[in-house]
């Protein structure tokens, strides 16, 4: 893993060993404290609460078993890929055999380890200061409301808004290929997303689409679309059903209702769904929210989901829950439904952010220590390892949803410990330094401890997003003051904190350089996890695995001559200086059948561009 500098490491430091808070600034706890992260329930309608992945005070999260042998992770990622050129001897392609996945170790020998690039002006993402815009209140749901949103940011000093675009399993826009939202309070014939990003713009706000990935239903408000994903693939629509589920074939978590990533057809539509909000609007870049399984650890469990395990692995019956080539097979797949995410976005838009907002449940581990962070419930309840994340380039932008309420229990040093750990794993594989902001709960407490941790998370480097517009404070969250107040509130509390909130302060960094590739493997009964390899120069420079769809690919490899190594096969082409060469498929030939059964149904995905490929997005 990569090893900060001594100028990062001493922030690290700072950050782990800051005091939580001064007395004074403390707000009274409530009544119980909350997870480490989880769904916002919201102040009004209650049955009907954000997706975001925030604590709720009063629904604490039952402890994930801990891992009964050490934890496995994803892959490293591979390297680009290039035109078709078969080896002269391939080799035969036999049935992948189980994937051997490294373990959450501090990483590679001193003399491999990435060297942090130096950024001057501080570290990216310094500068942020930004605000969530969510969909179950006011804000994006007309075109005044829009305007007042701009307006308030830019009151308060804020430069960059997450704005919700996608929230569950539908829009506030009209170009993503799902439906609107079916809430009476929107406008007709208005697309938010397109107006929010203009007038934001027009003022020198950056937007970034928020998109909530596999959270896709509330029971308590369903949506009444009809080409809803839930009414196409929901709990009753047998074998096309793409909802995950739990060993009793039961699927929701409270009153939500999960996509299931090791579903290939579901991850297809997940990834289009969210790339066409680069396609079509000129957001800034996009956010991954609920990317992961629910809460509880015992998630994955349709049959189709099994069918795959079991014939990429040669497992056989039903794994446990704490089963940890289970949870890393999961895991697996969850990261690879970030890295094809963002190896669309890169093709489409070379220059816009990749993020996630990412758990940090429970108690921090210790700047670098990643095995800690492997036995966390991050980890092996809800299946995101965002460090690997970073170091793949599959997210430039970490917002760790760190909803901490300083004067409860330890909570404010969680806050602390969180910080640092997250920014001494910024680096990338490739040397750069992702951008880092520290994602705050206003709803949870006072403008004063809001402002206190937001002073703690930017003399430490950091970037700092507030949740949220809506629910400035914890007053407002309790139905005891106005949004308008609670937002004078907390921008008066922040203004007093030095560095905070500067007039004029602008985010302008630009999204770190990604260099690499992206491929399909085809014609092979299995087609998830097989091993890909890239090479450069006689040298292995990166590995990872195929995706349930045979989707593989790389974002952080040196330009320059690149061979991909998969199932037998070899291709070569060359990874420019900046973009993601898309490669053509490439057609395996099993020498003998596949053990396990067969993964059920072919999945439905776009055929690949006629021609040698092309250098997308290159600018």
């Amino acid at each position: 893993m990569p090893v900060p500098c001594p100028r990062r490491l001493w922030l690290s430091l700072f950050l782990a060993l800051a005091l939580p808070v001064q007395a004074q600034e403390t707000a009274p706890p409530p009544t119980s404290p909350p997870p480490a992260s989880e769904p916002v329930p919201p102040v009004a309608p209650p049955a009907d609460p954000p997706p975001s992945d925030s604590p709720s005070p009063t629904n604490p999260l039952p402890a994930a078993p801990a891992p009964s042998a050490p934890l496995p992770t994803s892959p490293q990622p591979p390297a680009p890929a290039a035109t078709p050129a078969p080896a002269a001897n391939p080799a035969p392609a036999a049935n992948p055999a189980t994937p051997e996945l490294p373990s959450l170790t501090p990483g590679p020998p001193a003399a491999d380890r990435p060297v942090l690039v130096e950024v001057p002006g501080g570290p990216p993402g310094s500068t942020l200061r930004g605000l969530w815009v969510d969909a179950f209140g006011p804000g994006l749901k007309t075109r005044a409301q829009v305007q007042q949103t701009v307006n308030d940011a830019v009151a308060l000093g804020v430069n960059t808004l997450f704005v919700q675009a996608i929230r569950r399993g539908d829009c506030l826009c009209m170009k993503s290929g799902l439906p609107l939202i079916t809430d009476k309070a929107l406008e007709k014939n208005f697309d938010p997303l397109a107006i929010v990003t203009r007038l934001a713009h027009e003022r020198g706000l950056k937007v970034i689409a928020w998109a909530s990935v596999t959270g896709i239903a509330n029971a308590a408000v369903p949506s009444t679309a009809p080409g809803h994903v839930m009414k196409t693939h929901g709990p009753n629509s047998g074998s096309q059903s793409w909802l995950a589920r739990r060993p009793d074939g039961t699927w929701l978590e409270g009153k939500d209702g999960w996509l299931d990533a090791g579903i290939p057809d579901a991850a297809e539509f997940m990834t289009q769904s969210v790339v066409n909000l680069v396609r079509h609007y000129r957001v800034d870049g996009i956010q991954l929210d609920r990317i992961r399984y629910p809460d509880g650890g015992d998630w994955g469990y349709d049959p189709k989901t099994l069918a795959r395990y079991r014939a990429e692995t040669g497992a056989s019956g039903t794994p446990a829950a704490s089963d940890p080539r289970w949870q890393a097979w999961k895991r697996e797949q969850v990261t690879a439904l970030v890295r094809r995410i963002a190896l669309e976005v890169k093709a489409v838009r070379p220059d816009a952010w990749l993020s996630a907002a990412t758990i940090t449940y429970g108690a921090p581990p210790a700047p670098g220590d990643l095995a800690a962070f492997g036995r966390s419930r991050t980890v092996t309840d809800v299946m995101q390892n965002w460090p690997q994340w970073v170091q793949d380039g599959l997210i430039e932008l970490n917002v760790p949803m760190n909803y901490k309420r300083d004067g409860v229990a330890e909570q404010g040093a969680w806050f602390n410990g969180w910080n640092a750990f997250a920014d001494s794993v910024r680096v990338r594989a490739d040397g750069q330094p992702s951008a880092l902001a520290v994602g705050a709960a206003l709803y949870l407490n006072s403008p004063q401890v809001s402002a206190a941790q937001a002073g703690r998370s930017v003399a430490g480097g950091l970037g700092w997003v507030g949740y949220s517009y809506r629910t400035p404070t914890l007053n407002v969250y309790e139905g005891k003051e106005g949004m308008a107040q609670g937002l004078k509130a907390v921008g008066s509390a922040l203004s007093t904190r030095p560095g905070v909130l500067p007039p004029a302060l602008r985010w302008q960094d630009a999204a770190p350089s990604s260099r690499g590739l992206m491929g399909r493997v085809r014609g092979a009964a299995v087609l998830g996890s097989r091993p890909v390899e890239a090479w450069q120069g006689g040298v292995r420079v990166a590995q990872s695995l195929t995706d349930g769809n045979g989707y593989y690919g790389f974002l952080t490899l040196p330009a320059g001559k690149t061979e991909i190594r998969v199932g037998g096969q070899r291709w070569t082409d060359t990874v420019p200086e900046r973009g993601v060469v898309r490669l053509p498929d490439l057609v395996l030939r099993d020498l003998k059948p596949a053990t396990g059964k067969p993964v059920p149904g072919k999945p439905s995905t776009p055929k690949p561009e006629p021609g040698k490929p092309t250098n997308a997005g290159k600018r």
